[in-house]
């Protein structure tokens, strides 16, 4: 199976977690949604698969680059 990292492409709060471990997502689904500068960002998936890792809380502070959710294939 491939492994799919989900990364930020910016430094903000997580706010919203929208996806469990486990859950089915197609290409393009939300997974979570990043707040910025007062605006709401969300981080989408790249590929179809199942959500494998949440590295990320809600409320937690990502980094742009890091990895908040790995999908599987």
């Amino acid at each position: 199976m491939t492994v799919i990292n989900i990364e930020s492409e910016l430094t903000g709060n997580v706010w919203k977690i929208l996806v469990k471990e486990g859950d089915k997502v197609a290409e393009g689904d939300t997974l979570l949604i990043l707040e910025s500068m007062k605006m709401e960002i969300p981080l989408m998936a790249t590929d179809s698969g199942s959500v494998k890792e949440i590295k990320v809380s809600e409320g937690e502070v990502l980094s742009e680059g890091a990895i908040a959710i790995v999908l599987e294939e």
